[in-house]
């Protein structure tokens, strides 16, 4: 192996949960390493501006991604970059193997891989991605400066959206499937007060995107019911934010319980049904739908703090008896009342 270091923990991904699980770990004296994905930061390294998290009254997300991973080298945590594209159990260990073929072994892993947006599904949807159709509205809003565009959404990410391409754009057409947006109150203030009585906002409500124009770059969608007698919605842009798929695959393959809509279950101690594997972050189901940073570091605490009573009790993954996957609790017995290897 290219990489023969034993690890007692090894975080799979470096947003708020994963840095916040290795700060903890690295005060356990756990030796710990995060590997930071794709993607370092997640959803949070692209935020315009966080206005929630304590400590900061508005901060670059960026920037508190970058105070995050300093505080965890400063404690000791080590950063990898590159990518976690396979982890394999063996007898008393975990393998990770990265896409330069490093292989990391740990006792004990944390999947905090947070999610991914969800797509419409429509053709031409991927060949015109990244011409005239973007899923982040903090990346790509300032490319649209002086244009009108189209959101599509109807939650607390997509108005939040919508107040950022605010700043740049002439016009938005905020497209809803249902009949009704649900935000927090305060995003949804400004968008109203700032945007739609304005006019510089238009909601099409209990509206969907049936068609998808234009053949080199964006150019328009068609309508599932008419807008001002037409069904056919010109515009320079196509913003999508329905929403986000938990990146389950390897927790998948591993045997982890997931809830019905893909994310992984965790106890209140954000332990998963396989000894051993532990998860923070938006890849849970720990907090329900509401998904934020403070949430994320605090599972990520959380998940250090399980990973170190699982070490002081059986060294790191259990046997090959009790590590199967806990379906049914009642049928295995207590770990006080049998020797564990």
């Amino acid at each position: 192996m290219a990489d023969d270091k034993l690890y007692d923990f090894a975080i799979i991904g470096g947003g708020a949960a994963g840095l916040s699980a290795g700060i903890y770990a690295e005060r356990y004296k756990m030796k710990t390493v995060v590997v930071r994905g794709k993607d370092p930061g997640g959803e949070t390294a692209i935020a315009a501006t966080v206005e929630n998290y304590p400590g900061f009254k508005s901060i670059d997300g960026y920037e508190l991604i970058q105070k995050m991973e300093d505080h965890a080298v400063s404690t000791g945590v080590e950063l990898r970059d590159g990518e976690v594209i396979d982890v394999l159990r063996q007898k008393h260990c975990f393998d990770l193997l990265l896409t330069d073929g490093t292989h990391l072994l740990s006792r004990t892993i944390c999947f905090a891989l947070g999610a991914r947006h969800r797509r419409l599904g429509l053709p031409k949807e991927k060949e015109l991605t990244g011409r005239g159709i973007s899923y982040c509205t903090t990346c790509d809003a300032p490319l649209y400066k002086g244009k009108e565009i189209i959101i599509v959404g109807g939650g607390d990410s997509s108005v939040k959206g919508a107040n950022l391409a605010g700043e740049y754009v002439t016009k938005i057409y905020f497209i809803v499937r249902g009949g009704k947006i649900t935000a927090e109150p305060v995003n949804w203030d400004r968008f109203e007060t700032n945007l739609v009585k304005t006019g510089k906002a238009e909601i099409l409500y209990n509206t969907a995107i049936k068609e998808i124009l234009g053949t080199d770059k964006f150019e328009g969608v068609r309508l599932s019911k008419p807008y001002k007698e037409s069904d056919v919605l010109k515009a320079g842009g196509l913003f999508v934010q329905i929403g986000a798929l938990p990146n389950n695959e390897m927790a998948k393959k591993l045997g982890v319980e997931l809830d019905e809509k893909g994310y992984i279950h965790v106890d209140k101690f954000m332990k998963t049904n396989v000894d051993g594997i532990f998860a923070a972050g938006d890849i849970t189901d720990g907090a329900g739908p509401f998904r934020q940073d403070i949430i994320a570091a605090a599972q990520g605490a959380m998940a250090a703090t399980s990973a170190y009573q699982d070490l002081g009790v059986h060294g790191g993954m259990a046997c090959e008896v009790h590590a199967l996957p806990i379906i049914a609790p009642k049928s295995i017995p207590p770990r006080n009342k049998k020797k564990v290897p």
